[in-house]
């Protein structure tokens, strides 16, 4: 089987809809439950619901030895045309390991009737030998623009509907993680069920109440405190914003030195010429052209960054970011370290740049 390219989870969904599924899948990708959906789907493509107790196997790739490998793919279908094998964890396969030179030539040749799947963990390079001999299909983490698609799409299959501003607090809380917004919609899905039809859509009021996050205590909320140059309410913002789940000192840090490096870009912008009218415009064209990721919607992150470089000149800008570095530095340096001090030192250091300005 020779090299291609890779797909998207999407395409691949796309392409068992329009034939048979192929002898061999490579799952890779940091995001691990749109690999567990794309098993799901293959799994139902390649296997009637009947005979699925008879012709599907999931397994640890690292748990087995050469002859189980064999006789899981080998296996011809019971009452059904095809079987399907999950390997799960093949990153933990060695090189030298027997078990990979067995899958290795497995798929020189594959079985015509099994449809092997194999699912590498979040965190690992993608496997040169796997993708020159599967398909392969990428699980990486959603654009905002993606993951506001599937909270529609989620909502309105688990039968409830939600205002506006309750979507963009429940994405903000999320932080970007798929698996987080999947929690908070079954616990948002069994209170639109208990309020019966006809109460509305979900309100930001009651994802505020049910996730457990004051509407402005988000990871976005404190970035914005901070380059407002309120630093009081950036502080008291510290510990709630660091208390949500899948939240650390480090992606707190990194969401506030994204948007010190965009504020320093808008005032590079001034001060090279730009008029004001035309900043967000020159902004915007940045970011298209860098294509970040994380950033939730272009245009309304260069307003931001446009309005918050008319707070900040650029000396303090500069050591703003060194600030950052040295913050960066003191997080990653200890296992013991106290991740909500260095953040409200550091938030607290920000503001005292103005004062040292004036």
């Amino acid at each position: 089987m020779g090299a291609m390219g890779a797909l998207t989870l999407d395409a691949l969904l796309g392409s068992l809809t329009r034939g048979a599924p192929a002898a061999a899948y490579y799952l890779h990708g940091d995001e691990d439950l749109l690999k567990d959906e794309a098993v799901q789907a293959l799994i139902a493509r390649a296997v009637e619901p009947g005979a699925r107790d008879f012709n599907v196997d999931q397994r640890a790739a690292a748990e087995l030895d050469p002859a189980t490998l064999r006789v899981l793919v080998d296996t011809p279908p019971l009452l059904a045309a095809r079987r399907v094998v999950v390997l799960r964890g093949v990153e933990q396969l060695k090189k030298t390991s027997r078990v990979r030179a067995e899958l290795s030539r497995y798929l020189e040749a594959p079985n015509p009737t099994t449809v092997l799947v194999l699912v590498q963990g979040a965190g690992e390079p993608p496997d040169p030998e796997w993708s020159e001999r599967a398909v392969i299909a990428v699980a990486a983490p959603l654009a905002p623009a993606a993951l506001a698609r599937r909270l529609r799409a989620r909502t309105a299959a688990l039968g409830f509907t939600m205002a506006p501003d309750a979507a963009e607090l429940l994405l903000e809380a999320a932080g970007g993680e798929l698996a987080a917004l999947e929690r908070e919609l079954d616990k948002l899905a069994a209170l639109a069920a208990g309020r019966g039809r006809g109460r509305g859509p979900v309100t930001r009021d009651d994802v505020a109440a049910l996730v457990g996050v004051r509407p402005e205590a988000t990871l976005g909320g404190w970035v914005a405190a901070a380059l407002e140059r309120r630093p009081a309410a950036a502080a008291r913002l510290v510990e709630p914003v660091l208390e949500q789940p899948g939240m650390s000192g480090v992606r707190m840090l990194t969401a506030l030195g994204t948007a010190l490096l965009g504020t320093a870009l808008a005032r590079a912008e001034l001060e090279r010429g730009t008029p004001r009218a035309r900043l967000e415009r020159a902004l915007f064209a940045h970011l298209r052209a860098a294509r970040p990721f994380g950033l939730g919607d272009w245009g309304e992150t260069a307003a931001r960054w446009a309005r918050w470089a008319e707070r900040w000149r650029t000396a303090e800008l500069r050591r703003a970011l060194r600030l950052a570095r040295d913050a960066d530095r003191a997080l990653k340096s200890s296992s013991l370290t106290d991740e909500q001090g260095i953040l409200m030192q550091l938030v607290l250091e920000l503001g005292a740049l103005e004062r040292e300005a004036a």
